[in-house]
């Protein structure tokens, strides 16, 4: 666990673990318990001495949850969840972060380590430090959505990228990497939705810890994650498109096939009935007899050939 006292008036210090768990906020402060958990391991003060509703805490403890926002008498459950930026993970592997924020303390629980949070708490480090809770949510709304803007910018990118290449590269080159770029995006889309009416729903708490500015910060956070959702239907729809365009450049490659091997069929066709009517082994074959037949019915051959080629050039079968 790690523990801040926050002063309200932009300051804050860290606190050791055992007197985090009793410590108070001083007026005008609250304070900052944050919980980083492992599966199947509880922290017994969330249980014993946190003074948690039951409803709340069993909130808290959930692995994985889709963003919402409750809000109680007692003070507000927000849900966020945050893209997967750390070494050898995928964006669309978002992590979960709750929070419980009252008048005076901030609980948040996190399962898996989060890049935006990491950068926030370094920010402690150098004063720039929350005055109120709904700051601090806003706040760290506001890093989950920065971090989200470079997720959403790349496959925007990488789906300019794919229309590109789906017009000169193999399309065995390029298909597997338009299924992966509508994964990404239907699975961002999918977690990221929600969250615009949660922290619209927070931004309506009207307790005196949240101040206009913290409410104007969180609605622009969820516009903006409006924004990235409408941003990552247009990418599944690219790449949809790019994927349907890859199938008519191949259709259409076999078509080109199929209409040279069908030319090749028609114009070799009577030759080829010609050819085995001569070679039959009965008697009164033409010019079985005469040594120059061969170079005539050869020649035959190449101009029955050469005009069948302009018949059907003429016809525009090819």
């Amino acid at each position: 666990m790690d523990a801040w006292r926050f002063d309200g008036k932009g300051a804050a210090v860290r606190l050791p673990p055992e007197e985090a768990r009793t410590a108070c906020a001083g007026e005008g402060g609250f304070i900052w318990l944050h919980f980083r958990r492992l599966p199947n391991r509880s922290d017994t003060w969330l249980h014993s001495e946190s003074g948690i509703d039951s409803h709340v805490l069993e909130q808290l403890m959930e692995t994985h949850s889709r963003p919402r926002c409750e809000v109680m008498e007692e003070g507000a459950l927000l849900i966020m969840r945050a893209v997967n930026l750390l070494p050898n993970a995928l964006p669309e592997e978002m992590v979960s972060l709750t929070l419980w924020v009252d008048a005076e303390r901030v609980i948040s629980v996190q399962y898996q380590p989060i890049s935006a949070l990491a950068d926030y708490i370094d920010s402690l480090g150098r004063r720039r430090c929350a005055r109120t809770q709904g700051e601090m949510v806003s706040d760290v709304a506001t890093r989950f959505v920065e971090r989200l803007d470079l997720v959403v910018t790349t496959l925007m990118e990488e789906a300019d990228e794919l229309e590109d290449d789906a017009q000169r590269l193999p399309p065995g080159d390029v298909l597997p990497r338009v299924l992966i770029l509508r994964r990404m995006a239907m699975k961002l889309r999918r977690n990221i939705s929600p969250q615009r009416e949660a922290l619209n729903h927070f931004s309506l708490e009207d307790d005196p810890w949240i101040g206009p500015k913290d409410r104007n910060r969180l609605r622009d956070a969820a516009d903006r994650v409006s924004r990235f959702s409408e941003e990552l239907d247009t990418v599944r729809e690219r790449s949809i498109l790019i994927r349907e365009q890859i199938v008519d450049r191949r259709a259409e490659q076999m078509n080109q096939s199929m209409l040279v091997l069908a030319a090749v069929t028609v114009v070799f066709a009577p030759l080829t009935l010609i050819s085995g009517m001569l070679g039959m082994n009965v008697g009164g074959i033409p010019g079985n007899t005469d040594p120059a037949a061969f170079w005539v019915i050869t020649i035959m051959f190449i101009c029955i050939g050469l005009g069948l080629v302009r018949l059907f050039k003429r016809l525009k079968w090819f």
